[in-house]
């Protein structure tokens, strides 16, 4: 039998064991947890939307008009008017011929990437792409073709190599570890050259980035017909869910092969009608983007000089690198001590020796909040210069 304790200690060995948090209440920049109050800079809600009013009263009246469950798959009795409205708003903002809605992102990309390749075909993957990317290539039966991180030069060499019938370049907009940004604009222009279908996963750009929050696209001004663009609604939204848009066929198609679509209870019609008002509020706050840019611009200037890297990131991730696992955890617990929540990422989700602090940012922070951490840090970084034997390698 296998020995799962000696696995688990393994991983405890290597600080790699994950810990959940039992948060109690609404997410918001403060948040209370095992019975503590922290400043938080762990959560992916970007806009601070997950507890905007408009939306709650949206979702009750949702409740209260379709009930809570869905019942059914969507190609069942399980797509309402809730899901076919948000739909029709999703192409409308994003400026997009058509678009589907899914439960979550990660059934979004299993399912597109599994809708679009299959075994005779080749999937182009950048080495840093979302796991959920990965598995959707693995599980999809085509040849896995890995390149290196933004390297259009290298992705150019290897599609021109490639005799496949069908290509599917896969990447993320906003890459969820690292916060830098794509060259959409010249991947799409490789694409449309070697006949390749190209997949954007703007998990963490939607809403955040582009006029009136539109994304990634809509940031680059980006229209090309053989974009397959995911959005998730979970995050900078403050819902759940997530969509696929692009051209009305494209999207026909994908309904009618995505197995992570066609084979599961459609998501609960309250949600969407929650999306569909998060959707009017992210047009319409400006505010909130200004105020993540600020922010960003504030914690960059606050901890420069400091031992550890901070990559270089316009977005509301700001990832500082601290190497060794051990000492990202240190660090993470340190800052914990002190009423301060920013989770340490390690292998796997990050390359090994990269361990690092996700340094999220919502527009509900403060500039106080923001002071606080560059405060904490700075104080961190001279103890452990005066006492080396202390942060862990």
């Amino acid at each position: 039998m296998h020995d799962f304790e000696q696995d688990l200690a393994d991983l405890a060995a290597q600080s790699l064991a994950r810990t959940r948090r039992v948060v109690a209440g609404a997410q918001g920049p403060v948040l209370q947890a095992d019975g503590r109050q922290y400043l938080s800079f762990c959560s992916n809600d970007y806009l601070g939307l997950a507890n905007h009013p408009q939306i709650v009263a949206a979702c009750m009246a949702g409740a209260r008009a379709y009930g809570v469950g869905a019942a059914a798959c969507a190609l069942i009795c399980g797509h309402g008017t809730a899901h076919e409205t948000l739909e029709h708003e999703l192409a409308a903002f994003t400026g997009l011929p058509r678009a589907l809605h899914f439960s979550n992102g990660y059934m979004a990309n299993i399912g597109i990437v599994g809708a679009l390749v299959g075994a005779g075909d080749t999937v182009f993957l950048d080495r840093l792409s979302h796991a959920s990317l990965i598995d959707g290539a693995r599980l999809s039966g085509a040849e896995l073709r890995v390149f290196p991180h933004n390297d259009v030069a290298r992705l150019e060499q290897v599609l021109a190599r490639s005799k496949r019938a069908r290509k599917l370049v896969v990447t993320d907009a906003v890459f969820s570890m690292d916060g830098d940004l794509a060259p959409l604009p010249e991947l799409a222009a490789l694409c449309e050259r070697h006949g390749a279908w190209l997949l954007v996963d703007d998990a963490h750009g939607f809403g955040v980035l582009g006029p009136e929050g539109r994304g990634s696209l809509a940031h680059f001004g980006l229209r090309a017909p053989h974009v397959a663009y995911m959005g998730t609604l979970g995050k900078a939204a403050g819902v759940a869910g997530a969509f696929v848009a692009g051209e009305a066929n494209l999207v026909e198609w994908i309904m009618q092969r995505a197995r992570t679509y066609m084979f599961t209870t459609a998501h609960p019609p309250l949600l969407a009608a929650a999306a569909s008002a998060s959707l009017a509020v992210i047009a319409r706050d400006q505010w909130r983007r200004e105020r993540l840019r600020d922010l960003a611009a504030r914690l960059r200037q606050g901890l420069e000089g400091l031992p550890w890297r901070l990559l270089p990131s316009a977005t509301a991730i700001q990832p500082l690198i601290i190497g060794g696992n051990a000492a990202a955890r240190a660090l993470m617990q340190t800052l914990r001590d002190e009423g301060i929540w920013v989770p340490a990422i390690c292998p796997p989700t990050v390359p090994k020796g990269t361990a690092r602090l996700r340094i999220s940012l919502s527009a509900l922070h403060t500039r106080e909040h923001v002071e606080r951490l560059i405060q904490v840090l700075r104080q961190v970084a001279r103890a452990w210069a005066d006492h080396p034997e202390g942060a862990m390698q």
